[in-house]
Order: structure tokens, then sequence, then C-alpha cells
């Protein structure tokens, strides 16, 4: 099985204490867990191990599965790395690896390969082919692996169980605040700068037609948000205003993410950007003009500006 690890963050893995699973977004439920098999590290003289795969094991199992993720493969990685875990390994998921028993994975992936000797499960994570045996029967293969078992517990946040789903279902509902809160960071949503229709360009607004490709990022629901915008490596970030929409005062039918960076005067074709949501302020609508339009956007620049400094 040692073809199935492909990636390696940071040093070689020595005998550690690690804990698994897909951790889209590395929220801050992600982070409580992470912190806790530090802890556990610390405290057995070991190192830390995060252990992830290189796509949702949905898409493996199901050709119809179409993923809305949080973060891509690489800054999920670049998050892990800032939470200080001594390795991240990254797993190749195929329809192999899927159909391991529960005690095989533990046996051949985390024992032989990842030298794991302590492996901490979160409170609702289930492994193994079909997801069948659940944290008493890992603790019993431990056992007989010399690999020792322990769940951490629960992290809750203003009373809420936090979750990638549960933050999904934030941003689908424009709740760009709340996931936010959960995520301990702005969504981010990545891509490259093709060319648009132009025509807020006509009225004073010129936009960065962002296309996420491939990536599977979610797209949260439409309408007008207060963003923060980094171009490139850049770790500067400058205020904008984001629509995701149809351009229906256009007559458009087709979803782009076109993003107004206020006083930014340059060329951004074929540039990455990373756009940070930080609140939605209104419906994407369909206006009876096109000089209405551009009305209503004087408003939302000046309501982000606004909003955007004060935060």
């Amino acid at each position: 099985m040692a073809n199935n690890i492909f990636y390696t963050v940071r040093n070689n893995v020595s005998p550690c204490v690690a804990t698994i699973g897909f951790f889209d977004g590395v929220h801050r439920g992600h982070q409580f867990l992470i912190g806790s098999v530090m802890e556990e590290a610390r405290r057995s003289g070991l190192a830390s191990l995060v252990i992830t795969f290189d796509r949702h094991p949905r898409q493996v199992l199901r050709q119809d599965y179409q993923p809305r993720l949080l973060t891509t493969l690489d800054r999920k990685l670049q998050l892990l790395s800032l939470t200080g875990v001594d390795n991240v390994a990254v797993l190749y998921f195929d329809k192999e690896m899927a159909a391991l028993t529960a005690k095989d994975f533990m046996r051949q992936v985390l024992r032989d390969n990842l030298n794991v000797k302590v492996l901490v499960i979160g409170y609702d994570n289930r492994f193994g082919h079909n997801r069948t045996e659940g944290f008493d029967d890992y603790v019993g293969y431990g056992r007989e692996l010399g690999i020792r078992v322990v769940q951490a517990i629960p992290y809750r946040l203003d009373g809420m169980q936090v979750s990638s789903s549960l933050i999904r279902s934030f941003l689908d509902g424009g709740e760009a605040e709340m996931a936010t809160h959960c995520l301990g960071r702005p969504f981010e949503l990545t891509g490259k700068v093709v060319r648009g229709f132009q025509e807020g360009r006509k009225i004073g607004f010129p936009t960065a037609n962002l296309d996420t490709g491939d990536s599977g990022l979610l797209i949260p629901k439409g309408g007008v948000y207060a963003v923060r915008v980094a171009i490139g490596d850049h770790v500067r970030l400058m205020p904008a205003m984001m629509d995701i929409g149809t351009r229906p005062t256009y007559g458009g039918t087709r979803l782009s993410l076109e993003t107004n960076i206020f006083d930014f005067h340059g060329n951004l074709y074929g540039r990455q950007l990373r756009v940070q949501l930080i609140k939605r302020v209104r419906d994407d609508l369909k206006f009876s003009s096109v000089d209405i339009l551009a009305e209503q956007l004087k408003k939302d620049k000046e309501k982000i500006r606004k909003i955007l400094d004060e935060e």
C-alpha cells in the first residue's frame, strides 16, 4: 500500500499520534481535533500527524457525485500546515483503498506505512469499507495491532456542532458571517480571471470575471457580497464587491462571479485571485435599465466600503 501515500508535507513520518479525515475547510472543529492530536503527541513524546485524502471519497464511491468543497487540496494543505502539526500525509483514494476493511486499513496504512502508535478518532468519524465498523471495533483492532485508539471530545461553538456540512448550509443561505465564525476565517473563492462580457466597464464598474475551473469549490448563494481580494501570491487584501449571479439586467442565464476591486487599475486577465467573502448585502436583482443598475452599484459600493472599514 506504500504507493497509495503520494504526498507528505514537511518531515518524514516517525512514530506518531495521528487522526484521519477529509478535513474540508479545516474549520474550527477540525482545528480543535488537531489540537487534541498535538497535545496527545506532546504527552506521549511522539510526532503528530494528520492523514487526509486527495479527493472526496464519495467521488470514488459514487460516479455521479459532484463535490461542493470549502477548500481545494492545495489550500487545505496550506491550512493544515498552519496548525503546527508535524506532518500531513495525503492518501490517494481509489477503489482499492475504498475496499479495505477498517482492520486492514489500520494494519497496512496506519501501522505498516505511517508508523501510527496512537489514533485519535473524531467524535463522528468512521472509516473502512462501507464504514460499517465503529469506535469499539477500532479499539479492538488497535489492541491487536499495537495502536492505542482514543476518542476526541466533541467541539461545540455557541451550541453548534461545527461541521463542513453546516458551513455549506450557511453559504447556501448566503450567511457568509456565520461561515466565517465556524471556519475561523472568511470563506474563499479562488480561480483565474477570464474574459467576461465587459458590460461593467461601460458603466464605471470594471469587473474581474472569476473562473474556478474544475476545483469543485462550492459557489455560495447568489447576490452581491462585500469581499476582500488578493492577487496571485500577494498577501495584501484589497476591498472589493462581488456579484454572484446571472446578470439578469442584461438577460443573462449563465452563472458568473464578477468582482469589482475598489481603486484598482490594471490588467488582471490570466491572474489568480483569492476572494474572501465577508458579508452578503443584497440579492442578484434584475433592474429595469442599465442606468438604474449603475446607480444601485454606486450605493452598493458605498455600503460595502463602510462594512469593510468597520470590520
